[in-house]
């Protein structure tokens, strides 16, 4: 990978992640009081935005020679719709009938603030909100782009990537996964929508995806994806309540197959510098089917994955 120009990315991070938590403090105006605040709790004030940076990389990426106005609109309302959904995961995730969490990002989750019922229903509400950003009817995102955008979104969340991976995760618990099974499950539950983030900030830039600048992209946001998962393996292990904002060791408690029961701590680190190395790799070739790609915030992301602490 060749490096494009110095690059601020603590600035940059900033600045993208002010116009995403802009964006969706405005939203939902409209919510009933209770459903409202549930929803707004869920996703205001916390999180990490990997996935709305993850947009905006890949749009900015491939973006040079386009309307900036019009590509930074799209991403916008993409970053927002995808930290949406993941949003809605997380609340269900925490449920009593999935996960039984009492502890996100160092608050009470949302069931245990709101209750069951509210906490469900502010999941279902905050997954439609996602789609409903993705199709304003004003005329400013064209319906192709628009199309596009749904189509990535719906197929990361639902039986082919979130809801999937998380089906295959409960079934499995107390049983040893072999490495295919294992990888396909991280691949579905947490990869396929960081994966479809890096592919949604393409769309926003207007490509197509049978281009080959697709492809090394989608290539990029693959090999981060399972990275991600990875190293959130290798955190339930290490890292305690308080860094992680989230009850720590709850996988090996629960006797969940995860890359540190298959492969050991070393080797599950390992693993996930194997699939950084494939990240960068794609980049490369990124930047030699696509003349002028700026690869530096996904360059950056990358390494922000497999370095963090929590």
């Amino acid at each position: 990978m060749t490096p494009t120009t110095a690059f601020d990315f603590a600035a940059w991070a900033r600045a993208r992640r002010a116009e995403v938590e802009a964006a969706l403090d405005a939203c939902p105006a409209d919510a009933v009081a209770d459903l409202g605040q549930a929803m707004r709790y869920a996703v205001l004030d916390g999180g990490k935005r990997l996935r709305p940076l993850l947009v905006f990389a890949a749009a900015q990426s491939v973006a040079a020679g386009s309307a900036p106005a019009a590509v930074n609109a799209a991403a916008l309302r993409a970053a927002c719709a995808v930290e949406l959904i993941h949003a809605y995961s997380l609340v269900h995730d925490d449920l009593p009938c999935m996960d039984n969490d009492v502890l996100r990002r160092g608050k009470p989750t949302v069931h245990v603030r709101f209750g069951e019922a509210q906490a469900l229903l502010a999941g279902d509400a905050l997954q439609a909100l996602a789609f409903e950003l993705l199709t304003p009817d004003d005329g400013s995102l064209d319906a192709e782009v628009q199309a596009r955008l749904c189509g990535l979104l719906a197929r990361a969340a639902g039986h082919a990537g979130m809801a999937g991976g998380q089906a295959i995760d409960l079934a499995s618990v107390g049983r040893t996964l072999d490495a295919a099974v294992l990888r396909d499950m991280h691949r579905r539950k947490t990869g396929a929508l960081l994966a479809a983030s890096v592919c949604m900030g393409a769309a926003a830039a207007g490509l197509s995806p049978q281009s080959a600048t697709w492809q090394a992209l989608g290539a990029y946001g693959e090999a981060l994806g399972l990275a991600f998962q990875i190293v959130d393996d290798v955190l339930d292990v290490t890292a305690d309540a308080a860094t992680l904002g989230k009850t720590a060791g709850k996988d090996a408690a629960a006797n969940k197959p995860t890359y540190v029961a298959l492969l050991g701590l070393e080797g599950a680190r390992a693993e996930a510098l194997v699939l950084h190395r494939h990240a960068l790799d794609a980049l490369s070739q990124l930047q030699r089917v696509h003349a002028g790609a700026d690869v530096a915030a996904l360059a950056a992301l990358a390494d922000a994955v497999v370095r963090r602490d929590h």
